[in-house]
């Protein structure tokens, strides 16, 4: 049985591409043991996916990096996966046993499909496209949404200018243009479900009063798997770049992806299907483009 070590201590978004990894090294390897090493803000995802069978989490200080270089020197490891390309996962494998490590770098010019190519010649194993649909495994029977069909809608922080990145574009609504927007996706005859990030805009706040439940869903602080769900079964997810673009992606859902125009997503975003993209601008005229598309 080979063992495989990956450290991706870093987002859950970042982790997705890991799982593409992961579901490389099982087409090679069946019987293949893996180690993941994550991070605060991804470990209780990670732990909600199946064929991992160890998680460790580092905390980005040195008394962690010691106790976990302590626990991870007792194997040996066929591979080592710095998939994150941190720092602290790099200065941590050091100390390790292996035969083969592979340490993966975002550049200019690659796309982190390319980068996982590159890291599955170094230690020899077979890319196989079809990782790009890494949650097959995953379990969507039980909807916990009360529409057969709807749009989704994440309104999370990336839509509020002052809790994003300030070089950015602001697409920040009003209350008026933002029940203009919602009032709109109901007369094409849809239904929606809103969700938040893990803080709820005040605009969502103010704004849930004004729409019956049998047309309009807010779930707020809902757990990441439960946000994947909503994902899953809708016919249309409307969203900020983030971790739940990769989502859709992965079981082709349409979306629409709010991407600012000074960044490269297209590096993240290059395998995606099912996929529109719109600039960030300012709201009245962003909203009409996305109504287009529904």
């Amino acid at each position: 049985m080979k063992k495989y070590l990956i450290f991706r201590t870093d987002r859950v978004g970042d982790f997705l591409f890991t799982l593409k990894i992961i579901k490389i090294i099982k087409s090679n390897n069946q019987n293949s043991e893996i180690t993941v090493v994550g991070s605060e803000y991804n470990q209780d995802y990670i732990k909600s996916f199946s064929g991992i069978d160890k998680i460790f989490t580092l905390q980005n200080n040195f008394f962690s990096k010691i106790k976990l270089i302590f626990f991870l020197r007792k194997k040996k490891y066929d591979s080592v996966i710095v998939h994150d390309g941190k720092k602290r996962s790099k200065f941590i494998s050091f100390f390790l046993k292996y035969e083969k490590k592979t340490i993966c770098v975002t550049d200019l010019i690659n796309t982190q499909i390319d980068i996982i190519k590159k890291a599955c010649d170094e230690i020899n194993l077979k890319f196989d496209n079809s990782c790009i649909d890494f949650l097959d495994n995953r379990d969507y029977k039980s909807k916990i949404t009360p529409f057969k069909s709807y749009v989704h809608l994440h309104f999370d922080e990336k839509w509020i200018f002052n809790d994003y990145i300030k070089k950015y574009k602001s697409i920040e609504p009003n209350l008026e243009e933002l029940n203009k927007f919602i009032n709109n996706i109901l007369i094409k005859n849809k239904k929606l479900i809103i969700t938040t990030g893990k803080k709820t805009p005040k605009i969502i706040s103010e704004i849930k009063r004004k729409f019956d439940n049998s047309k309009v869903r807010f779930y707020e602080n809902q757990k990441l798997t439960e946000i994947e769900n909503i994902v899953i079964n809708s016919e249309l997810l409307i969203s900020c770049h983030g971790w739940i673009s990769h989502i859709a992606s992965a079981k082709k859902i349409r979306q629409i992806d709010i991407i600012d125009s000074s960044y490269p997503y297209n590096k993240w975003t290059s395998h995606f299907r099912n996929y529109y993209s719109l600039n960030r601008e300012p709201f009245e005229n962003l909203s009409e483009k996305i109504l287009g598309i529904i």
